[in-house]
């Protein structure tokens, strides 16, 4: 039985999202518990609406809820132990709970996140990992907005939790890794980027096979199965390819309704065009995984659907059948056994 707490309060819309989306994500995982976490006077009547969701939840009444536009400092001064997005946090914590989810604000997330459950040993910084759509699938890219800017050593342990996650997403025994760059040649980009190259392939790392530099169509295609890089390239790129995928589906819309044969062409050709906007719809990839914590956090888009959210809710689901915690933390333990002059602190 898997145990997953919800920030019913979270996002743009609150549990009249949430809770809808955990019914949703009952539906195709029947071994799931939920802690919900929310305003009583604003859940109640929408919990009363789905039964068997209702049957398999504890409620935990809480009186303060995170806004969307709060500083993360605001956010831990005002909400600390009593808001729905701490205590839901908490749980995971206590133990009452495998992983926790919620679409509230990720700055005030990730703070009481680090705050609430701690960085693992040897983890100066965490990261948040996005399931990426690729040609050939999907792939996982991190970090997209926890760290602005990182050391060799940093990109290495993002590798590190990279690999694990994608070990637990993707069942693969030894996934691909690259490095995010300019160019793939070895003389190209910063530093920092070129001495963490350095640092992956020396490492001798028997749980990924190092692909080498990758660049910025690489993460379409599908290249590896993981792409690393720090928070500010990483985000710019994650917002980019959200607004490319947007702007592709205006266009398409556009043109199928300028003209009466167009038109026709778009009823001939709806299914495919519904596989595309499947493929396009970032609902379906929904659920960024913050990686260096003690405990899994899964943070959803703030303006999602219900489906967005019971996808959220499914990657949760399957990071902690999987063991995501584990395998963060055996890989951290490995390398750091085999390379102790590079160990970072025991918590931050």
């Amino acid at each position: 039985m898997i145990r997953i707490s919800l920030d019913a309060m979270g996002g743009d819309f609150g549990p009249e999202v949430v809770i809808p989306g955990a019914a949703k994500a009952l539906e195709r995982h029947p071994d799931v518990n939920f802690l919900l976490f929310g305003q009583k006077a604003r859940c109640e009547g929408i919990l009363a609406a789905y039964p068997k969701l209702r049957e398999k939840s504890v409620f935990h009444d809480c009186e303060v809820a995170v806004g969307m536009d709060e500083k993360p400092s605001q956010a831990l001064r005002r909400g600390r132990y009593v808001s729905s997005m701490w205590r839901s946090i908490e749980a995971v914590k206590t133990g009452q709970a495998d992983v926790v989810v919620s679409a509230g604000n990720t700055g005030a997330l990730m703070a009481m996140s680090k705050f609430c459950l701690r960085t693992m040993a040897n983890v100066e910084r965490p990261a948040i990992a996005a399931i990426w759509p690729t040609l050939k699938g999907e792939s996982i890219v991190l970090d997209v907005g926890a760290t602005i800017g990182a050391d060799a050593q940093q990109l290495l342990d993002f590798a590190l939790m990279g690999g694990a996650m994608a070990r637990a997403l993707f069942d693969l025994d030894r996934p691909l890794v690259g490095l995010l760059n300019v160019g793939v040649e070895e003389i190209k980009g910063q530093e920092e980027v070129k001495e963490a190259g350095r640092l992956i392939r020396e490492a001798g790392l028997d749980t990924m096979d190092y692909y080498g530099f990758v660049e910025g169509d690489d993460l379409g295609k599908g290249t590896v199965d993981v792409v690393v890089t720090e928070g500010f390239t990483g985000n710019i790129a994650l917002k980019t390819a959200e607004g490319t995928a947007r702007q592709i589906a205006q266009y398409l819309r556009s043109a199928m309704s300028r003209t009466l044969l167009a038109k026709i062409g778009y009823i001939l050709a709806k299914g495919a065009f519904d596989r595309l906007r499947e493929k396009m719809d970032p609902r379906k990839v929904n659920g960024g995984v913050f990686l260096g914590l003690n405990g899994i956090v899964i943070k959803s888009h703030g303006g999602t659907d219900a489906e967005g959210f019971a996808a959220a809710i499914d990657v949760g689901y399957d990071m902690a059948r999987n063991g995501l915690t584990q395998k963060i933390e055996n890989d951290l333990k490995k390398y750091h056994a085999r390379h102790p002059s590079n160990a970072g602190p025991e918590a931050a």
